[in-house]
């Protein structure tokens, strides 16, 4: 991961980390710049299965690593669909392409479906890549290529430290576990099942 100093003197970290996508058949690669308490991130999905798709998306986070906006475009053979998903800091409240989202009240941060980076946000508010604790969360779900939008309880619990910096956690919704691999900025290094970095 490089660095660089934005306008106001605060050293952010950037990176361009690309997945295999496992499940997908596919590749994500996404241009991250990573600050003290926010993050920004441009990236590109390209699946294969079940449904040969492209996703283009943009994240923006505030403070806390909370969602402030994902804008997503989704190509298949057959359509286009885009995604506006906005999340209000003062209020905490959702919009989907401008609509209010009620039932997504209390959700800090959307999960866009099948891809590693959003895994990144509630490990890095939490600092669960450095130590112990568990946490649970309402997220925005994403599905893929739909651009559908629903609520998703979620928890995230440290296991351990390496050696490398890094840690595995263990992500876990309803009755899926997976235990994630993140380096030592909090990106996954290996979902096991879903995706592996190449990069």
């Amino acid at each position: 991961m490089n660095s660089r100093t934005d306008r106001t003197g605060q050293a952010d970290r950037t990176a361009a980390p690309t997945w295999r996508v496992t499940e997908t058949a596919g590749l994500e690669t996404s241009w991250i710049a990573l600050g003290p308490t926010a993050l920004t991130a441009r990236g590109r999905v390209a699946a294969a299965q079940p449904t040969p798709y492209w996703l283009d998306y943009e994240l923006d986070t505030g403070d806390g690593f909370t969602t402030r906006r994902m804008h997503v475009t989704a190509r298949t053979p057959d359509t286009t669909r885009t995604l506006d998903l906005r999340r209000d800091e003062t209020t905490g409240q959702w919009s989907v392409d401008g609509t209010p989202r009620p039932d997504l009240t209390g959700a800090l941060d959307c999960d866009l479906g099948l891809s590693p980076l959003t895994n990144t946000p509630p490990v890095l508010r939490h600092a669960l890549h450095r130590q112990p604790g568990e946490h649970h969360f309402l997220m925005a779900w994403i599905r893929v290529p739909e651009l559908v939008v629903v609520p998703s309880r979620q928890t995230y619990t440290h296991l351990r430290r390496h050696e490398d910096g890094g840690a595995t956690v263990r992500y876990a919704s309803g009755d899926y576990r997976a235990d994630l691999l993140l380096d030592a900025d909090g990106l996954v290094a290996d979902y096991p099942g879903l995706a592996r970095r190449t990069a």
